[in-house]
């Protein structure tokens, strides 16, 4: 996997995925920023709940679950002092399907968090984790 940062102006950097998509990241204005992307730990925090989200729908769909819908709300805390690591993040999915079960649900979170969502695993290394899931009804 490789990727490209360059640097635009001020604390402006331009991100370039190995698969050639593009993001923005920028600071506030009191770090001298422009408040015109999203902050490179924020960056962290998408990844991290893109990839476990990628996991529970591959693994309900797998299942032949009828899932129709996944939201995540994250919350991070991060150390006080530098380095400024997360400390403790908070997952909750919102599984929306129909006919979704709660060992179906939890089994494919469960799945995510110790085997196959290599980033949270990552952030687990210095951050205490946390899942939480509801499901709703389609």
């Amino acid at each position: 996997m490789k990727a490209r940062v360059l640097w635009v102006e001020n604390v402006k950097f331009l991100g370039e995925s190995g698969s050639g998509h593009t993001v923005i990241m920028d600071g506030p204005p009191e770090s001298g920023g422009e408040n015109l992307g999203v902050r490179p730990m924020e960056m962290l925090l998408l990844g991290m709940g893109g990839c476990t989200a990628f996991d529970v729908v591959h693994i309900l769909r797998k299942g032949r679950h009828d899932v129709r819908g996944c939201e995540l709300q994250l919350e991070a805390e991060r150390a006080e002092t530098d380095p400024k690591v997360f400390t403790r993040i908070a997952i909750r999915y919102v599984v929306t399907g129909k006919g979704l079960t709660d060992a179906a649900v939890k089994r494919a979170v469960d799945l995510s968090a110790e085997k196959y969502c290599s980033a949270s695993i990552m952030l687990g290394k210095t951050a205490e984790i946390t899942h939480d899931y509801e499901i709703v009804e389609a």
